[in-house]
């Protein structure tokens, strides 16, 4: 069944603060793009940034689209693979952007042009770009895409988005390395060039590496204090945490059978489902004692402002999910300087 979109029945001055996030560098817009599969709006926020305009937006999750109109004022359309909601998408616009769900294919055939897709959400993202024909494109999933069902999505995928007209390029990016962000999270990002609109798209290259010079400390929140957050006697493995969690400096997970402490010094790879509690939940020692993150500082270990917001009309559990399933904010931003100095002829 078809999910149709969050309708918020109270007025916005009630609800938000709308426009939170829009525009954050006060520059003049300079391209515009559609923000598929939006989630909270990481991408979003990343090209807004660069002074971009977002002229589309597409979410099936309810609870994210609470979070996505709680900070930019604007519901995002629902279900991408309805026709209704392609129709919805403008004539013209430069950029499309997506962290699409990753899915094996089942057909056997390749080289049949997107119709390989059918039956994918990437069907849907190429049944777009089929019909829009945006100059550019930049995909983000994650590192293992390249393996994934024996390697035969991503030879899909690429060879798909060349029979479409687009040069094809993609790296796996950590986010500790590239973006100066404290977790160790790696994922590919795929960037893609229209020849007949990007004349010189041979001269895009990914961002170089930079130092990390931030540290866990600068996205955890000392004066949080949540008893939701805290482990108590009462909760499994309690002794064995305490026994081994004392490094403030460092951030740990209970894997099944042991506490793990992570060497580096930086935060382990946010998921979605750190909500449900169990194993792999990062989990730091503060002065109330042994907790996990709030939902607040998974947002800064992925980049997002500081303005930016969970409505509370959202459980915990979807706080986690939406966190951990977003992008890391200034990398996206970094691979779009570079994606914009193309489109501008800067390279």
């Amino acid at each position: 069944m078809a999910q149709k979109n969050f309708k918020e029945n109270q007025s916005p001055a009630t609800f938000t603060k709308k426009q939170r996030c829009e525009n954050a560098s006060g520059k003049s817009h300079s391209f515009t793009f559609i923000d598929l599969f939006a989630g909270i709006g990481g991408f979003r926020i990343a090209a807004q940034n660069l002074g971009g305009t977002c002229v589309f937006s597409s979410e099936i999750d309810l609870n994210a689209q609470k979070t996505y109109y709680h900070n930019f004022g604007e519901v995002p359309h629902g279900d991408i693979t309805l026709p209704e909601t392609k129709a919805a998408i403008p004539g013209k616009f430069d950029c499309l952007f997506a962290g699409f769900p990753c899915q094996p294919f089942s057909i056997a055939g390749y080289r049949k042009g997107f119709s390989d897709t059918r039956g994918t959400l990437f069907y849907d993202i190429a049944e777009i770009l089929n019909a829009k024909k945006p100059p550019v494109v930049l995909l983000e999933n994650v590192k293992n895409l390249t393996s994934h069902d024996k390697g035969k999505t991503f030879t899909v995928i690429k060879s798909t988005l060349e029979d479409l007209g687009y040069i094809v390029c993609y790296k796996v990016m950590n986010a500790m390395d590239y973006a100066n962000i404290p977790q160790n999270r790696e994922r590919i990002f795929i960037v893609c060039f229209d020849p007949k609109q990007i004349s010189n798209c041979q001269s895009f290259k990914f961002p170089s590496k930079q130092k990390l010079t931030k540290t866990i400390h600068d996205c955890i929140i000392d004066t949080t204090n949540d008893s939701r957050l805290i482990y108590t006697k009462s909760m499994p493995h309690y002794d064995e945490l305490v026994k081994e969690i004392t490094d403030r400096d460092s951030i740990y997970q209970w894997r099944r059978q042991y506490v793990r402490k992570n060497q580096s010094h930086v935060c382990p790879t946010l998921t979605a489902n750190m909500g449900t509690g169990g194993h792999n939940v990062p989990l730091i020692i503060c002065d109330q004692g042994i907790r996990k993150f709030s939902p607040k500082e998974c947002l800064n270990f992925q980049g997002f402002p500081k303005s930016f917001e969970f409505p509370d009309m959202i459980s915990m559990s979807a706080k986690y999910k939406q966190a951990g399933n977003s992008v890391v904010v200034p990398l996206v931003q970094s691979i779009l300087k570079e994606i914009i100095s193309v489109m501008s002829g800067k390279k």
